[in-house]
């Protein structure tokens, strides 16, 4: 464990190995393992039995919930919400019998994407901006910036705000039902702010 350090706070059943980074303001819960080459933004909160790396990148303000594993090749970009027990894999193929260290796929998650409770991340995903993964969900294939993916497998099923509720489309012009944000569509699988 490294030297303690008052700027972040870390349970005392939890390891943080040395060669890590945290940043001010994070705390981490009841029986976490953060590994070495691990860097973790200011303000990110990691839930009980939380374990992340090794040399995994997480940004600022990050909440990552109970029962979650963040292994190398997954980068978290700021406001990431992982739910509880989600699950990310890291190689596509997996035998017990063989070691496949060197084909890790890599897994992007954009600034303030939502990752639903009990969802499964297939490696070599990428996650859009502010996108929403539905409870429950496998995700095998990327998924766009505010696109709203369901099912097994997971498709794109709705689009969602900053905010995180439903965009109601009419034609091309969209309206988030909550706040009112206003959106346009730009493709089939895409759409941005006006």
């Amino acid at each position: 464990m490294p030297e303690k350090d008052s700027s972040y706070f870390v349970h005392e059943s939890s390891y943080v190995d040395k060669g890590t980074n945290i940043g001010t303001g994070t705390k981490i819960w009841h029986f976490c393992h953060v590994l070495s080459g691990t860097s973790i933004g200011k303000n990110c909160i990691l839930g009980q039995n939380v374990m992340v790396g090794p040399d995994v990148t997480i940004g600022d303000s990050v909440k990552i919930q109970n029962n979650v594993s963040v292994y190398k090749g997954v980068t978290l970009e700021d406001c990431v919400f992982c739910g509880p027990s989600m699950v990310f894999t890291n190689v596509i193929n997996p035998r017990s019998s063989i070691e496949r260290k060197n084909e890790y796929k890599y897994t992007h998650v954009g600034k303030h994407a939502t990752l639903g409770a009990n969802c499964t991340i297939v490696c070599g995903c990428r996650i859009g901006e502010y996108a929403f993964v539905g409870a429950g969900a496998v995700v095998t294939r990327d998924i766009p910036s505010f696109g709203l993916a369901t099912g097994v497998p997971a498709r794109l099923t709705g689009w969602v705000c900053e905010c995180g509720n439903r965009i109601v489309f009419n034609g091309q012009i969209g309206v988030c039902s909550a706040c009112g944000k206003n959106y346009c569509r730009v493709s089939e699988t895409g759409i941005k702010q006006v």
